[in-house]
């Protein structure tokens, strides 16, 4: 959902920048997002319909400036990979945008209501603001 909103604030905005995602593991490659996921995105003005799941890989270090982990779990998985200070660097956990150093991760909504889904779609919303604001003035880092 994070790619979904970043996707669309960026092309509202008509910002010079390319937004990606991928998960750590591999098992759910070339799935679409969870389908309470895409019908609380498209309750909410953001379709995410289109997206599908790809692995991080190291070639993702030189393509992106910035690689928001959601969590503690894959933020580890992603410096795992990382083969230099200039990588590791550009790993951030997304919530630290809205609550810096706090290191909250994004909760996971899959075992839980619609109403989770939509508390997940609501703290994402807020924290991509962040993130898109941060572009505009040029303090993304």
């Amino acid at each position: 959902m994070a790619d979904g909103l970043l996707r669309r604030k960026v092309k509202e905005l008509d910002l010079p920048v390319i937004v990606d995602s991928a998960g750590t593991a591999n098992y759910h490659t070339g799935c679409k997002p969870d389908e309470r996921m895409c019908q609380t995105g498209n309750k909410n003005g953001t379709t995410i319909d289109s997206l599908r799941a790809r692995q991080f890989n190291v070639l993702d270090f030189d393509n992106f400036d910035v690689i928001y982990a959601m969590d503690n779990d894959n933020f580890r998985n992603i410096i795992q990979i990382s083969k230099t200070d200039d990588q590791r660097n550009k790993v951030k956990l997304l919530l630290n945008e809205l609550y810096p150093g706090e290191n909250l991760a994004v909760p996971d909504p899959y075992y839980g209501t619609l109403a989770d889904f939509q508390a997940v779609y609501d703290l994402l919303d807020q924290a991509t603001d962040v993130v898109i604001t941060k572009i505009q003035h040029g303090t993304i880092r």
